[in-house]
């Protein structure tokens, strides 16, 4: 047997692996500026779309368990940028609020994706596929989620 199916070329989690790196490794000499790592950009993202928002959902956001989630959360609340609350009716819900702290950071970090798009010019990589490559992976990401 061959097994052409192992070589490194022929895997579809390898550039997807490797494109996200890179894509991290990109974003983080902007996020530095704020003292921001990139899981704690994702966090404020999702909190700008949904505020307040509960642990379980932003781990549910995130793809990952809430005692990874958790930690962070408790760092980001040390940074002034979140607040965490317990639910009065049900102590084991946890929500998460933006401080003003938080929602300050928005505006400014609100450029970091143009600044990375704006390095990609002169490539070969055109905007336009890389939103239906964004499409396509959220599409992937909806189907092994649900598996």
């Amino acid at each position: 047997m061959d097994y052409d199916q192992l070589k490194l070329s022929k895997q579809i989690c390898f550039p997807v692996y490797a494109a996200s790196r890179l894509i991290t490794k990109e974003y983080q000499p902007h996020l530095d500026r704020f003292g921001i790592t990139y899981p704690q950009y994702l966090v404020l993202l999702i909190l700008w779309e949904t505020n307040p928002i509960a642990v379980n959902d932003i781990a549910k956001k995130m793809i990952l368990n809430t005692n990874t989630v958790t930690p962070l959360l408790k760092r980001m609340e040390t940074q002034g940028w979140i607040r965490r609350e317990k639910n009065s009716s049900d102590e084991r819900k946890v929500w998460i609020h933006l401080t003003q702290q938080g929602i300050d950071l928005k505006p400014e970090i609100a450029k970091i994706p143009e600044l990375l798009l704006n390095g990609l010019e002169g490539s070969s990589i055109k905007l336009e596929a890389l939103f239906q490559l964004r499409d396509q992976l959220h599409a992937m990401i909806e189907a092994l989620a649900h598996k």
